[in-house]
């Protein structure tokens, strides 16, 4: 298998984004990209498929300007033949079309009819449902994330199906196309986007943070086993570099994790909520198994690790946010400690007894958390907690899960990657002695090795007596971790 190389360049306003000498791409062949979020993945896929906009962005690649890459003819034929999933589907989708008319829109008019990709995509939907998905306008909020990414997924597989005998470099790029799917779904992807390589020679580029995918794709996929390659990313005292990530350094490393694991010790209650809360106009049931068959109380017990599982769309995020006093309910009951919060809990009663004291929340994305203005010495300025005395004890918390550059703590939060502002946002919420820490889609944009580290300091906050509850789409990693009594369903019915 032939590889291309590319020294890829890339800054705006005299700012450098991305910066690699050597990256690699297999052809003929699906190279599973890694790494945090925000690290220069998806610019270096635009730049390579012929995306960026030369009168927007400075870019050279093997040390000639961009202009000159987008007429080479292999460039012009990833234009034509090629297809890009791109991770933000809502500004990709055209909302004056309806997803009918996108879905056969130019070329892909010439494919086979897509049935058989929207019914494995929407596997537990009726022709009729999937009907009226079709019919839709897009808007931020509908469809779904999860249904866009499925519906530009159906559109690069019918890409696929069009040709007959595609070219080495024909480039299929997918970013982050999982990222708002369950396993199911997931699974479902994965499983179509093997079958459409195994008799193709297209070049595959699957860009994911999510590095649980490893599992199912070198367990599942024989047939083009071979054809498969793990890299990652990964930013070193400022210099990107890409290196060969082994599947056996994640694999050994959950099975570890899994023999770890012990049986939970029945402890006190820190938080119980009563199942069916209603919120949204939809009420919620917790279960304690996958069927819903058996309603119970959503509970948290001292230094136990709870791990609350529901379909994307169901409203886990709701739940906490309700938790926290967040989103107000039409009714609740929710005990912590000695007190009980309901729907007419004053707002003010959640910012002086639970905020930061009794409970806090890692949010699901950091950019929501942190003020994007502030310098990072700010973002833990004004925590109820003594931890950080001055400069020197800040940057030994923050050496834990960052390579300190001299003027790190100056940097403004805007500037730093995805990956970045996540470790801020956990770090945060980590140093806070409260006792239980809301953690939504904790791994969500980290690579390998911050991933163990955050785990990490789980076990040592549970070990102390602290209670975790995690909400994650990893549900390998966090099967793995947690023992199936710490496991709660959610359903919602209107």
């Amino acid at each position: 298998m032939n590889e291309r190389r590319y020294n890829i360049h890339i800054a705006a306003g005299g700012r450098e984004l991305v910066a690699i000498d050597d990256f690699r791409l297999t052809e003929s062949s699906l190279t599973v990209l890694l790494g945090e979020s925000g690290i220069g993945k998806s610019l270096i896929a635009r730049a390579i498929a012929g995306l960026l906009d030369p009168d927007e962005l400075d870019v050279q690649i093997d040390s000639r300007p961009y202009t000159e890459y987008l007429k080479r003819q292999e460039t012009l034929e990833i234009r034509r033949d090629g297809f890009f999933v791109f991770q933000e589907p809502s500004s990709h989708l055209n909302p004056l079309m309806k997803l009918r008319e996108q879905l056969d829109e130019g070329s892909l008019a010439a494919a086979p009819d897509d049935k058989q990709f929207l019914g494995r995509l929407w596997r537990d939907a009726t022709e009729s449902q999937i009907r009226n998905i079709l019919e839709v306008y897009p808007k931020p909020y509908r469809p779904s994330g999860g249904e866009k990414q499925r519906i530009l997924a159906a559109m690069a597989f019918k890409k696929i199906s069009t040709l007959d005998d595609a070219a080495p470099g024909t480039l299929f790029v997918f970013d982050e196309p999982t990222g708002n799917l369950d396993d199911k779904l997931r699974n479902e992807f994965l499983d179509l986007l093997a079958e459409n390589m195994k008799n193709r020679r297209i070049t595959v580029l699957l860009i994911t943070h999510d590095y649980s995918l490893i599992g199912r794709l070198t367990r599942s996929y024989q047939a083009i086993a071979k054809r498969i390659v793990f890299e990652e990313l990964v930013l070193h005292r400022g210099k990107l570099g890409l290196r060969r990530f082994e599947p056996e350094e994640y694999l050994s490393w959950l099975e570890e994790r899994r023999a770890a694991t012990r049986a939970p010790v029945k402890r006190e209650s820190v938080v119980t909520l009563k199942s069916g809360p209603r919120v949204f106009g939809r009420t919620l049931i917790f279960s304690s198994d996958p069927n819903g068959q058996r309603q119970v109380p959503f509970e948290v017990r001292r230094g136990s690790l709870t791990y609350l599982k529901a379909p994307s769309g169901t409203g886990k995020t709701t739940v906490v946010k309700m938790m926290m006093g967040l989103v107000k309910p039409e009714h609740m009951s929710m005990s912590l400690g000695d007190a009980t919060y309901t729907e007419h809990t004053p707002r003010r009663t959640w910012q002086k007894q639970v905020w930061g004291r009794r409970m806090t929340m890692v949010f699901q994305h950091a950019d929501e958390a942190l003020n994007q203005n502030a310098k990072v010495r700010d973002v833990f300025a004004g925590l109820p907690s003594s931890r950080f005395h001055n400069d020197d004890t800040l940057r030994q918390a923050l050496s834990e899960f960052f390579d300190l550059e001299s003027d790190f703590l100056e940097k403004p939060v805007k500037h730093l990657s995805g990956g970045q502002k996540q470790r801020l946002n956990l770090l945060r919420c980590l140093t806070l002695e409260t006792d239980l820490v809301i953690m939504d889609e904790p791994l969500n944009g980290l690579d390998f090795s911050t991933a163990v580290k955050v785990l990490k300091q789980i076990e040592e906050r549970l070990q102390a007596g602290r209670s975790v509850l995690v909400i994650s789409h990893n549900e390998e990693i966090f099967d793995a971790l947690v023992p199936s009594e710490n496991v709660y369903y959610l359903t919602a019915s209107v």
